[in-house]
């Protein structure tokens, strides 16, 4: 049975995980599902346009390298809620649905924008 906007978990956007990222246009959170950082279009829709799509993928990727130690691949299968677009970042090695490797606090508070300090 598809998912219409009106059940879509995904639209609800409610925080049971952690999140990293959240903007007009995504959120990133660890996924409830795998516990892995997902990336979440904000337009409930499984297709995004190509730059719409680069720049969620792009911004997933910031996240994952600035939160975590690991390597990983992306994996745009969306499984359990197909009419969403979303994707998750599973370790490169190892079992993929294991949770990622966090970054000391002192890497992440290294990582953080210079300017946000001034604003």
């Amino acid at each position: 049975m598809p998912i219409d906007q009106a059940s879509c978990e995904l639209c609800d956007a409610v925080p049971f995980t952690e999140w990293f990222h959240t903007d007009d246009l995504c959120w990133v959170a660890d996924c409830e599902s795998c516990s892995v950082p997902m990336i979440v279009w904000r337009v409930h829709d499984p297709a995004p346009p190509a730059d719409v799509r680069t720049a969620l993928l792009q911004r997933l990727i910031e996240v994952v390298d600035r939160h975590f130690d690991d390597e990983v691949w992306i994996d745009e299968n969306m499984r359990s809620i197909p009419t969403h677009y979303h994707a998750h970042a599973r370790r490169r090695r190892g079992f993929p649905n294991e949770p990622l490797r966090r970054r000391s606090s002192a890497t992440v508070d290294d990582a953080t924008d210079p300017d946000e300090e001034t604003r």
